[in-house]
């Protein structure tokens, strides 16, 4: 198990219950009446539900009555997918919409695999690449679009590289044409304002785990007469949009956890940009023969991913957890995989850098002492790494 004097900078993968959320789900323990229950222990864990509904929708600019409570930013991102191959959308949504699909070659596989498993159901899927920084090209974007095209689907922030879209042109874009507009703000959502109503986005997916909540919760906002067909039938719970008697612990957590964020996020992201800024000209100097990925201004604060030549992701990360220094060669969902970064496939990085990659990510308990101490490790590291590849010539 890591101790206390371990650096973790990972925070994009997961983060560690805030205090008060903790403190929180404690007191809640021995809530166990069912929000749909009419007597009183069930009146209560509704009265709960609600309240958090309502710092929800309050965070991110919506009504309560737009959010629905879902276990997982995944959950949430296949439902929205998946309203698209209703076969009677007239039936579920009141209005025919059409069922072509547009999204990113850099979107977090949970949108990506439900993507492709739909294109192998013969519905119309369509893809636009990026940029080197990971942005889409906006005109490209307008070219791409026909009357088949129902939804347009792209991740606010990325979970790699953490480069931000403009989410309020992309819907601009998607609504001038007729289509419907998603967006997977897990990685945005308590690290940059965002407001659903100035974005004009008509769905929105969030995560509890990203946000010092617990993991098993999520929510998603769907504007309010949007097209939507449930992914879970059953039971009438959530305004019968999302059956299944609802996680009241979890659901109270992440509200106390936004409810967090709404006091702690702006003086977060100014500190985070510090440290980011002060690692990447610290290890500019130190170390030759690196990139860093993703846009250099529209970027999550405490995201950083770098790029060493000769050296491979995978040996960096095993060794520097052997220094007590916790950091990620790319999505924690594909971490399981030998290929390299899809994402940075896509911003044209070579396979051979892209394998040569880690995220640093940080967060709320990230100290400048704990980015000095990997600035010292860090140069060592690589220069093991380097010393026993056959890739690396730079030392010749």
């Amino acid at each position: 198990m890591p101790n206390a004097q371990n650096i973790y900078l990972d925070h994009n993968a997961t983060t560690p219950l805030h205090p008060e959320v903790q403190e929180t789900m404690g007191r809640h323990l021995g809530l166990f009446g069912n929000p749909s229950s009419m007597h009183a222990y069930g009146r209560e864990a509704r009265r709960l539900v609600e309240e958090a509904r309502e710092k929800v929708a309050n965070f991110i600019g919506a009504q309560p009555q737009e959010i629905i409570f879902v276990g997982s930013g995944s959950e949430a991102n296949n439902t929205v997918l998946s309203i698209f191959s209703c076969p009677n959308q007239q039936c579920c949504c009141g209005t025919k919409q059409a069922r072509g699909i547009l999204t990113t070659t850099i979107e977090h596989p949970c949108v990506l695999e439900t993507a492709k498993c739909l294109a192998e159901r013969q519905e119309r899927v369509e893809y636009i690449g990026v940029d080197s920084f990971g942005k889409i090209n906006l005109e490209q974007l307008r070219n791409m679009l026909t009357d088949e095209i129902g939804l347009i689907s792209v991740m606010a922030a990325n979970n790699e590289i953490g480069t931000l879209q403009d989410v309020e042109a992309i819907a601009d874009i998607a609504h001038q044409a007729g289509a419907l507009f998603h967006t997977d703000a897990v990685q945005a959502v308590g690290k940059i304002p965002l407001d659903v109503k100035a974005w004009d986005v008509d769905f929105l997916t969030l995560s509890g785990h990203k946000i010092y909540g617990p993991k098993g919760i999520g929510a998603l906002y769907v504007k309010q007469g949007v097209a939507f067909c449930p992914l879970i039938r059953g039971g009438h719970q959530e305004l019968g949009r999302r059956a299944g008697t609802e996680n009241t612990l979890g659901i109270i957590a992440l509200g106390k956890a936004l409810e967090m964020r709404a006091s702690e996020m702006a003086d977060e992201a100014r500190r985070l940009q510090n440290h980011k800024e002060f690692l990447k000209a610290a290890l500019s100097v130190r170390i030759r023969d690196i990139t860093f990925n993703g846009h250099p201004q529209d970027c999550l604060p405490g995201t950083l991913n770098v790029s060493f030549a000769g050296a491979e992701g995978e040996a960096i990360l095993l060794y520097l957890d052997l220094e007590g220094i916790a950091v990620s060669t790319g999505s924690a969902c594909a971490s399981g995989s030998l290929d390299p970064s899809h994402v940075l496939l896509a911003t044209g990085l070579s396979a051979e850098r892209a394998h040569g990659s880690i995220r640093i990510s940080m967060g709320r308990s990230t100290t400048r002492a704990q980015i000095e101490h990997v600035v010292e490790v860090l140069p060592r590291v690589i220069d093991k790494v380097r010393s026993m590849s056959s890739a690396w010539a730079g030392g010749m």
